[in-house]
């Protein structure tokens, strides 16, 4: 299985830190928020990584390069100065990642989930891991019952970004800059998407303050006093 992780995005609400970095190379726990996905995916077995790319993209590819320090062999997708949101990402990348099934996650978060508990086979077009909501995103995304994500449920939890997709799904995409959510939202609709409910770690760092709360975090994880701060 290969995966994809999502690293095309401007990252307005961090400015201005990043104005002259992209936000996966920000560091959180001593090394870049990105690297944290592409050790977890390899030590989940799963070594063939693409990296879309935008904003910034070149200062990505410098620092990660060929992934062969990590374990892993990384392929770029570059999207151009603008990028092409989610699904429209997902599609121009598509002759990278293949024809089977593939994971994608959000360049921006952190989170020690378990990628290889993931199904390899999702039942339809999409698997999808939901969290708690956090205090910033009460109202969540979608509603999972019986197994299966719904756009509309008593009880909403917070799509994570991580998520396991059928290239189908983005067959009938067209070229260019395309969301992802209306896409899940009509495959949820024809009960096409599975979905699971993680109670582990997870951040969204959308903002400075949450990216020093989880740098701070994880250096305490370590037994490291951030002396920077």
């Amino acid at each position: 299985m290969k995966a994809m992780i999502l690293a095309a995005g401007r990252g307005e609400r961090m400015r201005p830190l990043t104005d002259e970095t992209p936000k996966p190379l920000l560091k959180v726990g001593g090394d870049y928020l990105i690297a944290h996905h592409i050790r977890s995916l390899v030590s989940a077995g799963i070594t063939e990584i693409v990296i879309n790319l935008a904003w910034l993209g070149e200062q990505i590819e410098q620092a990660i390069g060929n992934g062969h320090r990590y374990g892993a062999h990384i392929y770029y997708s570059a999207e151009g100065a603008v990028g092409l949101e989610t699904a429209g990402g997902i599609k121009h990348a598509l002759p990278l990642l293949g024809q089977g099934p593939f994971i994608v996650v959000n360049g921006d978060v952190w989170t020690d989930f378990p990628f290889g508990t993931l199904p390899a086979m999702p039942v339809g077009f999409a698997h999808l891991v939901l969290v708690n909501n956090p205090l910033f995103h009460q109202g969540g995304d979608f509603a999972l019952q019986d197994g299966h994500v719904r756009s509309e449920g008593t009880q909403k939890l917070t799509f994570s970004g991580i998520g396991v997709y059928r290239a189908e799904l983005f067959e009938a995409v067209p070229e260019g800059c395309v969301p992802l959510a209306p896409l899940l939202r009509q495959a949820m609709a024809e009960g096409q998407v599975s979905g699971e409910h993680y109670r582990g770690g997870w951040v969204d760092v959308g903002t400075a303050e949450r990216l020093n709360e989880l740098d701070d975090e994880l250096l305490r994880a370590k037994g490291v006093v951030n002396r920077d701060k």
